[in-house]
């Protein structure tokens, strides 16, 4: 198997993966849905020889005695990609996904001008989240390369592996890598205090340590950048509490409320046209009143509600909210918005005009709309 050719194919479809394994067509992912390319079933033996064509002698060891690796490389003239190699059914298996070479803006990728206020902020925790495939490492390296490009600031990021790679423009980036620069995420965290960052890019949260340095960073004057494998806002709140033990909540719920700035969570919907996917971005950000409801476990739950109205003093929105504004705006079809919507049946009556007098949560997000 010629892999140059078949990840020539992979970018000249648009496509967000790449999944090979012996006695299937090589497959690719095109706006969320799969489609097989007409290319040959790749044999185990064509398998094992791309294998010794992408991986350094090291990586070689490292997958020999792990069954499985995570690294990300480029090819001169086409892209950057992120790859896993695993074994299924004694085969070796591939799932590599297209980083562009180039960091899409906040403005290409549709997201909320909310997020280019947020990332200017001196300090604090900017937690990104969504299911897996939904946009969150673009979304964060744009973010940077917003940064990057607007304020001086020394930036220094930890992942697992380094995907968009950025260059210096008006900030400093340094960027280190699982395995390659850091034994580990908690190891790469451990000194990076005295690394002098203004801000600290995390490339996911997995564990306790980890939710910990990144909490103790934002509460020592730093902004910090990472994802959750989280669907929405609300739920992010009660994940990160979960990573800790019952006796220390308290303390957490007190230690967020003060350091956390945002919450931006993301679902890519396809576009009405049929071409490409758009973001709905819900955004919870740290208000006074959203504090009390996070020190509070019997509050927690009125975070949604604070969203919905904190719409035009804010700039928050629930997934709903954001929907709504991409279906009025015809980017996205009612059976799409209604399908990934949290609540059906009143997006179902606010679509079509009609709402209780004494609902009064989605009044400032309809005059925001009308406005502007």
């Amino acid at each position: 198997m010629n892999i140059r050719h078949v990840l020539n194919l992979t970018v000249q479809s648009m496509a967000s993966d790449l999944h090979v394994k012996a006695g299937t067509k090589p497959t690719i992912r095109v706006d969320g849905k799969l489609f097989p390319l007409d290319e040959p079933e790749p044999s185990s033996q064509d398998i094992d020889a791309v294998v010794e064509q992408i991986l350094t002698p090291k990586q070689r060891q490292h997958f020999e005695e792990m069954n499985e690796i995570d690294f990300a490389f480029s090819i001169p003239g086409l892209s950057r990609f992120r790859a896993n190699f695993y074994r299924q059914r004694g085969t070796v298996a591939m799932a590599l996904r297209q980083i562009p070479f180039g960091v899409p803006s906040l403005d290409e990728l549709n997201l909320p001008t909310t997020l280019a206020d947020l990332v200017l902020r001196p300090r604090g925790l900017i937690l990104v989240t969504g299911t897996v495939g939904q946009g969150k490492s673009t979304t964060l390296a744009s973010m940077i390369d917003h940064v990057n490009n607007h304020e001086a600031r020394n930036i220094i990021t930890v992942e697992d592996p380094v995907e968009f790679l950025h260059r210096d423009s008006v900030s400093m980036i340094s960027q280190r890598e699982v395995s390659l620069d850091t034994g580990s995420f908690h190891e790469g965290l451990k000194h990076i205090l005295r690394q002098d960052p203004d801000i600290i890019l995390i490339g996911e949260i997995r564990d306790m340590e980890t939710m910990k340095v990144a909490i103790m960073a934002a509460d020592t004057g730093h902004l910090v950048l990472s994802t959750l494998h989280t669907p929405d806002a609300a739920q992010t709140i009660n994940r990160i509490i979960s990573f800790f033990p019952l006796n220390e909540h308290e303390e957490v719920r007190f230690l967020l409320a003060d350091n956390l700035t945002a919450v931006a969570s993301l679902r890519l919907i396809p576009h009405k046209s049929g071409q490409g996917r758009v973001p709905a971005t819900e955004i919870l950000i740290n208000t006074a009143t959203v504090a009390e409801y996070i020190r509070d476990q019997g509050k927690t739950q009125m975070i949604f509600k604070a969203m919905q109205e904190g719409v035009t003093q804010y700039g928050m929105q629930t997934f709903d909210q954001a929907l709504m504004r991409l279906y009025k705006e015809d980017k996205i079809t009612y059976e799409q918005a209604l399908k990934n919507c949290t609540n059906p049946a009143e997006f179902d009556l606010r679509a079509r005009g009609i709402h209780s007098a004494s609902d009064l949560t989605w009044e400032s997000f309809e005059q925001q709309r009308k406005t502007g």
